[in-house]
Formats: C-alpha cells, sequence, structure tokens
C-alpha cells in the first residue's frame, strides 16, 4: 500500500523476522524501559527465530502473530505487529521505527494509518487495539493522530516481553 509520501507497507515474511529480533536485542536498556521491555524476558534469537519459523508455517487464520514492514524509499524503516488476535474480532497492535533518529519525524502516524486497513482486512477485525506504555509519549501522540481513541489507562503486563506497567489502551474500529 503506498500514501502521498510514497510509504510502503508489505506484509512481514519470514526472511524479515530477523529485523524485528535484532530490534530488541539490540536496543539500550534504556530504549527497552521506555517500551515497557524487560530484557531478561525475550527470548533468545535462536528460539525466537524457531517460534516465527513456526508461526508462519500456519494458516493466518491460525497465526499468534502477523507482522508488517514499513518502508520507505526501499528501504525497511519499522514494522507493526498483532498478537492477541481473536480472528474475525480483534487484535493488539504494536508499532515501532527502526531508527532513533526517524522515531520524531511524523513517519509513525502515516505508517499506522497505512497498515490499519491492512490488518482488518487480513485477520477481518472489528477492533483494533494499542496499548502502548503511558509514560512513551510518541506512540500515543501517534496513535490519536492515526484516529485512535483513548479508552482508559491502567496497569498490567501487556505481554510475555513487559514488566508491570501503567499503559493507555487505545481502539480503532472496523470503518462502517
Amino acid at each position: 500500500m503506498t500514501t502521498e509520501r510514497d510509504l510502503i507497507v508489505r506484509e512481514m515474511q519470514l526472511v524479515d523476522v530477523d529485523m524485528r529480533i535484532d530490534y530488541f536485542h539490540n536496543a539500550s536498556d534504556d530504549y527497552l524501559r521506555t517500551l515497557g521491555v524487560d530484557r531478561a524476558l525475550l527470548p533468545a534469537r535462536e528460539a525466537w527465530h524457531v517460534f516465527y519459523e513456526e508461526d508462519y508455517a500456519r494458516p493466518v487464520r491460525e497465526r499468534v502473530n502477523y507482522s508488517l514492514v514499513w518502508e520507505l524509499d526501499g528501504r525497511a524503516v519499522g514494522f507493526s505487529s498483532a498478537d492477541h488476535i481473536v480472528f474475525g474480532k480483534q487484535a493488539f497492535m504494536h508499532l515501532h521505527v527502526l531508527s532513533p533518529t526517524q522515531r520524531r519525524d511524523g513517519l509513525g502516524a502515516d505508517f499506522v494509518k497505512a497498515s490499519a486497513p491492512i490488518f482488518f482486512q487480513t485477520l477481518e477485525l472489528e477492533h483494533l487495539f494499542c496499548e502502548p506504555n503511558a509514560f512513551n509519549v510518541a506512540p500515543n501522540r501517534t496513535l490519536q493522530r492515526a484516529g485512535f481513541r483513548y479508552l482508559f489507562t491502567h496497569e498490567t503486563s501487556p505481554g510475555p516481553m513487559n514488566f508491570p506497567q501503567v499503559t493507555t489502551r487505545w481502539v480503532l474500529d472496523r470503518p462502517a
């Protein structure tokens, strides 16, 4: 899918998953804390890759994770993934810009706007949620700019890599 800024959003292939694994494993501890991620809870690189091999072998309807790659000028600059998928109903989206120098360029909102229709169509969703760390301002502003609606703030451990934290839950409903 292409938008007015010539951004490309495409389905992440198995050959792309090392980009995602490297993103987390190569991140600084400070950055991981901003994301609400505990380095000690990251899967080992090889085990994580095996997880993706197994997940990609399943039909999309049965996957644990569905991911998209964000490209700008033919180069991957980020990715978005959906998990906690209830096919035909809802999923939780995550958004990540790879380069620290591009995290404040306003790309996130454009990529989220381009990604949401793909998630809705591919996973046949009614609702797309996102639940970033409440103190990580960038994704919260990005979601608001991309048309997500704020639901609430609460303390939780959003996923298996996360420590207990305060998060904000946002939702985008399937367009009529």
